[in-house]
């Protein structure tokens, strides 16, 4: 529970350098140092590991991740530049929903009634924080929609492939492959920073992989079902350092629409640990 509340500050923390940074620079080339920099944080892992993280059989898998992460952390990082920061981690809950759309539609996973009335009120959790036809479409909002749909692709590569990479290994080639393909996008819209955003980098890169490691250790120490819930913490940090770094306060709708998109991936979640745990294929309550 620790490592998550941990990972979640990091996160959010990773997210308000991203933004900051964007006054004088461009989003796709925040996200490259972003990249650059979190793989630089894995250094002391390499050196203690040695090249064995490495070893795979399954890189164009591998690089097939990364190309859909990329595109997916670009839009991401756009959206982090003109929404609020709490609009942004509340929409990014939805990626879980996309995920388990996806294992539906494309890996031929069963669902039933529960789950799928847990998609559907998550996805009108989304409506409510977008509220279309009350309110124009924010930008930011829909980038963050998409990107989750892009997170989703990714986590269904990551699922099979965690069958037989360790967790190290999927992040080692995550940093391997996100760090040039984002220098592609980046190239386009290349200033040379100042040297103290250097220092925000660094900062950012390491806020950015101890969350996905600590994440990944919290899920290791303990049920899903157990520490999944205070994923929602990102949301409070986010609306903390939102309204004291950029004095944002975010609306009711934000509150209402994250809270029911949260539940109900919290939902599948627990479903889906059930039905691991009973060993069975499908659960006849869905």
């Amino acid at each position: 529970m620790l490592l998550i509340l941990l990972a979640t500050f990091g996160f959010s923390g990773m997210h308000v350098i991203a933004r900051q940074l964007q006054s004088d620079l461009h989003a796709f080339e925040v996200a490259f140092f972003r990249n650059l920099f979190g793989l630089l944080a894995l250094t002391p892992f390499f050196l203690r590991h040695g090249l064995g993280v490495f070893r795979t059989d399954k890189l164009s898998l591998h690089a097939t991740r990364a190309a859909i992460q990329v595109a997916g952390m670009l839009m991401f990082f756009t959206a982090l530049g003109i929404t609020p920061l709490a609009k942004v981690s509340a929409m990014s809950f939805t990626a879980p929903l996309f995920a388990t759309l996806g294992a539906v539609l494309f890996l031929g996973e069963r669902i039933r009634g529960r789950r799928i009335t847990a998609l559907v009120a998550g996805f009108v959790g989304a409506m409510i924080i977008l509220r279309p036809g009350v309110e124009a479409l924010d930008l930011g909002a829909i980038l963050v929609l998409v990107s989750s749909g892009s997170w989703a692709v990714a986590l269904l590569i990551i699922k099979h492939l965690s069958k037989t990479e360790s967790s190290l290994t999927l992040t080692a080639y995550m940093g391997l492959f996100l760090t040039p393909i984002s220098l592609l996008a980046a190239v386009f819209y290349w200033e040379w920073p100042q040297p103290v955003d250097y220092f925000w980098f660094a900062l950012m890169g390491i806020c950015g992989t101890l969350g996905h490691l600590g994440m990944a250790q919290a899920f290791h120490e303990a049920d899903a079902t157990a520490v999944l819930p205070l994923d929602f913490t990102r949301l409070l940090w986010a609306s903390l350092l939102g309204y004291f770094i950029f004095a944002e306060i975010p609306s009711l709708w934000t509150w209402v629409g994250g809270t029911v998109i949260f539940g109900s991936a919290t939902y599948i979640a627990y479903r889906e640990a059930r039905l691991k745990a009973s060993r069975i294929g499908a659960d006849p309550d869905g």
